[in-house]
């Protein structure tokens, strides 16, 4: 094998990427994440050992979880960023242990070989990526416990990124990764504290899902019901993709007076539920579908595009849109032109793409028509008196938490087919970018309540569990689970993971999980899940509603 990867949905043959990833990514690429990860243990080992002396460093938090973030499904194929940053990672750690040596402070577990090894050539890397990847733990069980709790961490990492931009912090949220990273290089660990460490992964997650929620919603108000055009218009335009809403307000406010037009794409969509960004005129809407749609809508789109986030498909050798792809933050392809990051207190600069879109021509227009959104938990809770009587009087039989990811795959057309076979007095409660499956659906409305609701983003899930406990509480029940809701959920990378993750330490149980149950599950850890909370893969549609509905 020149590689080895199974960390999202489509990994080859449900067992894992081999050769190249179905992401896109290459071996050489995939390696040197591997070696990333193993110098980000070794540089955990000893942030947490100057943490417990009283020593944090910033500089270091934000750079694990800037390095954990690109290494997300779809987020960095640029082989140099990662050079730089197992190099940048080494630096810190040898910097770090040097001043720790001279206060007399050392670990208290025996070293672990990351925090040793030194290295800081691309031919040195590529060596070792052979010797430390996911297979380097040979235990199938110990290695699928480990591989979950980090998957969990990256998609943790990924919240907690979106929340420092906007000035929000949690200093457990960075001593929990840093410790989680450490216990994945402790062969001393049983399976049952693994799993233990599993649960305490989705109570962080839970918390850094709220954390970035308080962090959108001071700095732009709560969501509300907006009808968003999928249309377009007469002026040249950008196309912002990912999942940064910082990166979305400076951009809207440098092109406020340029004649340029914004339209979202993908996970961005629910930037137009937010009250902050209605306020300019040149924001136009949202252009497309799902993420792994764009190597067509990109070509038609003319403008060009800012990928904020994971969510990049290599484009095609032919494509016309290479040129006018532009990165930034923890994304990054070869080839595309990357936007730096902020200075501190300052703002980035998004001239470069400003002036080329003036040069393009305006998007073709590829649909019509509105999609309607903004169904986070502040907004449903002004409808609750509304829905309450709806479930009271039968007229809403149950709530289907269709949450979570899309994915090229043909047999994602399950969830369109689930949606539209659904009954009529049953309501779809999502977020994330599983919604293009069907949020264009002529389902209708149930006494004017949308058989959909948005709540937004994938990190958004965090409202559906919100809505769920008040709704506990409403209903006045002693378990979440007696509530009148299901779980069917698509998952495709590490977001959805800690999302995952975040329900069952909620106490959710029954979840159904596709299209396929996650190829780093080794049986014995699936049992484990199926056991204790009754996590289960899908069938069909048909057979699927049967079941949930008795």
């Amino acid at each position: 094998m020149s590689m080895f990867c199974y960390q999202c949905q489509e990994a080859a043959k449900n067992t894992g990427c081999t050769i190249k990833g179905v992401c896109g990514k290459n071996d050489d690429v995939a390696g040197l994440q591997d070696v990333l990860m193993y110098v980000l243990k070794g540089l955990s080992i000893y942030t947490t050992t100057a943490r417990k002396s009283g020593k944090e460093n910033q500089k270091i938090n934000k750079f694990i979880v800037d390095s954990l973030f690109a290494t997300i499904t779809n987020g960095n194929f640029d082989r140099d960023v990662f050079i730089r940053k197992i190099q940048e990672g080494l630096e810190m750690r040898n910097k770090l242990r040097l001043e720790l040596e001279k206060e007399g402070i050392t670990p208290d577990e025996p070293l672990h070989e990351s925090a040793t090894w030194q290295a800081f050539s691309p031919g040195e890397f590529e060596k070792k990526a052979k010797t430390v990847g996911v297979l380097s733990t040979e235990n199938e069980d110990i290695r699928s416990l480990r591989e979950l709790i980090i998957y969990g961490v990256k998609g943790m990492a990924a919240y907690t990124e979106h929340a420092w931009n906007l000035g929000h912090e949690d200093p457990a949220l960075y001593s929990f990764m840093q410790e989680a990273l450490v216990a994945t290089t402790r062969d001393d660990l049983t399976i049952d504290e693994l799993v233990t460490l599993v649960m305490e992964t989705g109570r962080h997650g839970v918390t850094a899902m709220a954390l970035l929620d308080k962090a959108n919603t001071s700095a732009y108000g709560n969501p509300e019901i907006t009808k968003v055009n999928i249309g377009t218009g007469s002026n040249p335009g950008i196309l912002i993709s990912g999942h940064d809403l910082k990166d979305m307000q400076e951009l809207l406010e440098q092109t406020e007076h340029a004649g340029v037009d914004i339209y979202t794409h993908s996970e961005m969509l629910p930037a137009n539920y937010y009250p902050a960004f209605k306020k300019y005129k040149h924001f136009a809407g949202n252009y497309g579908n799902s993420w792994w749609k764009q190597k067509e809508e990109l070509e038609t789109f003319n403008g060009p595009v800012l990928f904020t986030t994971n969510c990049i498909v290599p484009p095609a050798s032919k494509s016309t849109y290479s040129d006018r792809a532009y990165t930034t933050g923890a994304a990054g392809f070869s080839g595309f032109k990357h936007i730096p990051d902020r200075e501190k207190g300052g703002k980035k600069d998004f001239s470069a793409i400003i002036e080329h879109a003036k040069k393009c021509k305006p998007p073709v227009e590829i649909e019509k028509g509105e999609i309607v959104g903004g169904f986070a938990h502040a907004q449903v809770f002004e409808l609750a008196d509304k829905v309450v009587d709806a479930v009271k009087s039968g007229a809403i039989k149950k709530f289907f938490v269709m949450a979570g990811c899309d994915g090229r795959m043909k047999n994602r057309e399950y969830y369109t087919e689930f949606a539209e076979k659904l009954p009529e007095d049953t309501v779809i409660l999502t977020a994330g970018c599983a919604k293009y499956r069907y949020n264009k659906l002529p389902l209708g409305d149930i006494g004017g309540i949308p058989r959909v609701l948005d709540a937004g983003q994938c990190n958004d899930s965090y409202s559906l569990a919100v809505v769920a406990m008040k709704l506990k509480e409403i209903f006045e029940l002693n378990d979440i689970n007696e509530l009148p809701i299901a779980y069917n959920i698509a998952w495709y990378e590490q977001k959805a993971v800690i999302v995952l993750l975040a329900l069952l330490s909620l106490g959710v149980k029954n979840i159904r999980l596709g299209p396929t149950l996650p190829a780093f599950l080794s049986p014995n850890v699936a049992k484990v899940l199926v056991d204790h909370f009754g996590i289960g893969g899908i069938t069909n549609p048909d057979e699927d509603i049967k079941m949930f509905l008795n």
